[in-house]
């Protein structure tokens, strides 16, 4: 028993409206808020799973919800970016996903907003000189929002006034309404409304706001009590005060900062905004708003500078018009220091020699550098250098406005100052490590003053192990921390101008190498068999540095059972000719090289596999004493054949919420195929309590996997009423029908909604019994390679009928039903048959018909009077064309006879006669001894 997914969409019925549009569209609308919850109704053996997901997005806004997995899907306090259309998607390795989607429509409405604006050619600073004023309304909402204007308690409308003008702006129809004042009168200065509706849906109510006009509106002005810019020390607390000095109605003032959000520590009060303990991450530009829904907003902004040094640099430059590095007496050297400065323009540089200030001369040059070229630069030429003018240069940086501590930066210039080199140590490259160690890779720098070195890849454009591109080291040495195999290649040492000489770089290269031990596939995998069977374990080497030296070893438990080294090949297999118990177990395949071991396991077992519960008819559950009630459980087994023939089931079973297990097994007789189905009645269950069930299988292994599911009591009898049978083929096993093994197709379930746009037009229904869209219902379809005569049979469930009560009546007769379509010019034949329990190669005429019956559902009903259990057969015939697609919809029985008057004529009684005492009309599946069971 095998079935693939179905799948449909339920919801809790918080919904305002359900709208169904053409017939696969549903709009399911709720109010912003509320609780959305989405039930996925899903058939399919084995179980499918589920999946939620959401257009243009995901079905929950929390990262890896599990919800999503969920039949279920719930949305607390649904907000309106979380509309759209909702898939449920339900898979089980059957044919091809179930899908189905739901639109939800969330519904909202903001407070409207009024502007004021006046007209633009006439602008002055009151409306009072106005001659046009323009009032405008805005509200947010979801479906659009219909406006209405009030003066003081008079309705506005278009042409009620001749001053008045109602209208939309083009671009904004439907989000905006312009309520236009003409030639500002006296009777126009008023109190104004604009009233934002929904029409109620979703019992969202009317919103409405006021607005005031006078001849003192005015739209808003404001002064900031505070310089441009502001420059301010580290640590000190800074006062911004914005004032209004216009604006009726009276304008709110708000503060907000050019780039990012306002320092955490701000206080703020009313138009005063203080920064205590300021610090250079705060500065920036602040502007103060003002607004009154007047005209537009009144801006004014200020800049805070706060005082900085930091970065303090030196480098040296060798004569620039000779060619050599060095630095020699009678030639030129220039002496360069640069700071970062805020504000640059308060930036000052001191010159000293060995302690004594410097000033500047004819051979003692002092220069600032263009700002615009090199920022934060002062220069000092020695011209035609000396020998006294050996000693240590200091510039001092400091800023005119104090409170900084100054930068001094040391330089000393004498027969030892000379340019850099760079070396590697001959057992520093190239550098082996392996995977997880803290390496260090060394260039050697020579030379005075030592500069900084920098380090980056010289064999790919990638970032260093701490995400830069480069990394600056003050020794040459670049450690790193937890080496990975990426980061194995060569490494690039060269010198920076800064701290030593403005020279060309010199530059050194460093290799490294990065061992790692062999990764494997697979990691871990389990292989099911039964014994005497053969099994075979294959372990593939991915990837491995150094990879030449490659040996692998295959053991059961602390056991070795063979091992040898790689050639060409990057693979090894073992395998067990026939398994023994003492052949189970967990399998390692170890391959080694300098670096580590990769390992491979294999754990080989006989369990068997889980049971699946089935789970797509409602399992008979049923009330036969006043406090107890029984259960049919029912399950197929996972791949039976896997392992060795499963002797017993191991049946558990405890009240919900305990923890004591009541078992006992259930004994199988024979082999178990694929796809069938077992039950096993559960009975003596106490009302309405639930209770757990565990079922695990045995083998001659022992224990297989086990399977748990939870059984509920629902407090009604979900079978068919006493004496009566109704199927309109709209669950997933079709009402327990089954196609006949002797026809030569089968017949075919359908809905007009999900039927193949290519279907035969001219024949067949637009739709099931009832008219429904979404309504299965059971045809044949007759397009090739179908041929005339070919037949498709559908059978019933066995019915059993129940002995008959020798002191009752002994002319009770049952009233079959059921409908039937036949539209088109080629259609052929549709036969019904009994069959008896007994006499399966008897088949009884009940009803016949054949030919074009027309464009509609018609129905058929006939009396049966069956002596034991049967069967009931619908028998579709292809006529001469493919214009003759059958169908049949809503199946019935139901106790006594059929109304006369509604008696086909070309019905056909039953052979079998005889007095009937009543009929059960369960299907003979569900009806089996307690605790008994049967497959």
């Amino acid at each position: 028993l095998a079935a693939p997914p179905t799948v449909r969409i339920v919801h809790s019925g918080l919904a305002c409206n359900i709208e169904e549009e053409r017939y696969s569209e549903r709009v399911y609308t709720i109010r912003e808020g509320e609780t959305l919850e989405l039930t996925c109704l899903v058939t399919g053996h084995p179980r499918p799973q589920i999946r939620w997901t959401k257009t243009a997005g995901s079905a929950s806004d929390r990262f890896q919800d599990s919800s999503v997995f969920n039949e279920t899907l719930r949305i607390s306090n649904i907000q309106r970016h979380q509309g759209g259309r909702y898939y449920c998607k339900a898979e089980n390795g059957l044919g091809s996903p179930a899908i189905k989607s739901i639109r939800v429509d969330v519904y909202y409405l903001d407070d409207p907003i009024v502007t004021v604006h006046q007209s633009i050619g006439e602008a002055k600073e009151q409306f009072y000189y106005e001659k046009t004023v323009f009032l405008r309304c805005v509200a947010n909402s979801n479906p659009p929002v219909r406006y209405s204007w009030r003066r003081g308690q008079e309705v506005l409308l278009q042409g009620s006034d001749k001053g008045v003008e109602i209208y939309e702006p083009f671009f904004t129809q439907g989000e905006t309404k312009i309520l236009k004042l003409k030639n500002l009168r006296p009777q126009d200065y008023a109190n104004y409304s604009c009233i934002a509706s929904v029409r109620n849906v979703c019992s969202i109510p009317d919103k409405m706001v006021s607005f005031r006009l006078s001849n003192k509106t005015a739209s808003p002005s404001i002064k900031l009590l505070v310089d441009d810019p502001i420059v301010v020390n580290p640590g000190e607390a800074i006062t911004l005060v914005c004032v209004t000095t216009g604006g009726e109605p009276a304008p709110s003032l708000t503060w907000v900062r050019s780039v990012g959000v306002l320092p955490n520590k701000t206080v703020l009060n009313g138009g005063t905004l203080t920064i205590p303990a300021i610090t250079s991450e705060d500065s920036g530009t602040y502007s103060c708003i003002a607004n009154n829904n007047v005209g537009n907003p009144a801006k004014k902004s200020t800049n805070i500078i706060v005082r900085a040094l930091k970065k303090g640099r030196f480098w040296i430059t060798p004569d620039p018009y000779h060619k050599d590095d060095n630095i020699q007496i009678g030639r030129e050297v220039k002496i360069s220091c640069q700071v970062e400065a805020i504000p640059p323009e308060e930036l000052t540089f001191s010159w000293f020699k060995n302690g004594r200030p410097l000033r500047s001369s004819e051979r003692m040059v002092i220069t600032q550098t263009d700002p615009d070229v090199s920022p934060g630069t002062t220069n000092l030429d020695i011209i035609d250098l000396k020998f006294t003018d050996f000693g240590t240069y200091t510039c001092v940086a400091s800023l005119k406005g104090g409170g900084i501590s100054d930068i001094s930066i040391d330089v000393n210039i004498s027969s030892s100052t000379v340019p850099p080199n760079l070396t590697v140590p001959q057992e520093k490259s190239p550098l082996v490590t392996r995977e997880g160690d803290t390496i260090e890779l060394q260039c050697q720098v020579t030379g005075k003053p030592k500069p900084i070195i920098l380090w980056s890849r010289a064999d790919k454009e990638v970032a260093m192990p701490d995400g830069a591109l480069q990394t600056e080291s003050y020794d040459g040495i670049l450690r790193i921390v937890n080496v990975s195999r990426e980061m194995s290649g060569t490494y690039r040492c060269q010198t920076s101008q800064y701290n030593g000489f403005n020279v060309k770089p010199r530059e050194a290269l460093v290799q490294l190498i990065v061992q790692y031990p062999p990764a494997v596939e697979p990691a871990f995998l389990e292989l099911r068999q039964g014994q005497g069977r053969a099994v075979t374990m294959s372990c593939r080497v991915l990837r491995a540095y150094p990879t030449r030296v490659l040996s692998y070893e295959w053991r059961l438990g602390g056991r070795l059972l063979r091992s040898g080294h790689f050639d060409l090949q990057d693979s090894t297999e073992f395998t067990v000719s026939s398994l023994s118990r003492d052949s189970y177990g967990l399998y390692n395949c170890n391959i080694i090289n300098e670096a580590g071991a990769g390992r491979c396991s294999f754990l080989v077992t006989g369990k068997a596999y889980a049971p699946e519960f089935y789970y797509d008819t409602y399992n008979p559950l049923w009330q036969n004493r006043p406090r107890v009630y029984s259960y049919s459980l029912q399950w197929t087994q996972m791949n039976p054949s896997a392992v060795d023939r499963i002797l017993a089931y191991r049946l558990g079973i405890r009240q919900a919420g305990q923890q004591r297990w009541w078992e006992q097994e259930i004994t199988v007789n024979g082999n178990i195929q694929k796809g069938e189905l077992i039950t096993y009645n559960l009975t003596e269950l106490i009302k309405p309590e639930a209770y757990e069930v565990r079922l695990t299988p045995i083998t001659r292994f022992g224990e297989g996997d086990s399977t748990i599911r939870v059984i509920k009591y629902s407090g009604e009898d979900p079978r068919p009423k006493e004496k009566e049978f109704h199927c309109g083929f709209e669950d997933g096993n079709i009402c327990l029908f089954t196609q006949d093994d002797t026809d030569n197709f089968d017949w075919t379930k359908q809905s007009t909604a999900t039927r193949d746009t290519k279907y035969t037009p001219n024949t067949g229904p637009n739709a099931d019994r009832t008219g429904s869209k979404e309504g299965f219902y059971m045809y044949i379809e007759t397009s090739r390679p179908r041929l005339e005569g070919e037949k498709a049979r559908l059978v019933s469930p066995v019915f059993s009928v129940a002995p008959k009560n020798p002191y009752g009546a002994t002319n009770t007769a049952y009233c079959f039903s059921f409908y039937y379509h036949m539209y088109g010019q080629h259609i052929g034949s549709l036969n019904v048959y009994l069959r008896l329990k007994g006499q399966t190669a008897i088949e009884n005429p009940l009803w016949s018909s054949s030919g074009n019956k027309g464009q509609h559902w018609n129905q058929a009903r006939v009396n049966i009077n069956p002596p034991t259990s049967f069967q009931l057969i619908f028998e579709g015939i292809r006529g001469p064309g493919i214009e003759g697609d059958i169908a049949i919809d809503d199946v019935s029985i139901v106790e006594g006879e059929c109304m006369k008057s509604d008696q086909p004529a070309n019905n056909l009684r039953s052979g079998a006669v005889g007095p009937l005492a009543h009929i059960r009309l369960l299907p003979l599946l569900i009806l089996m001894s307690v605790l008994s069971h049967q497959r």
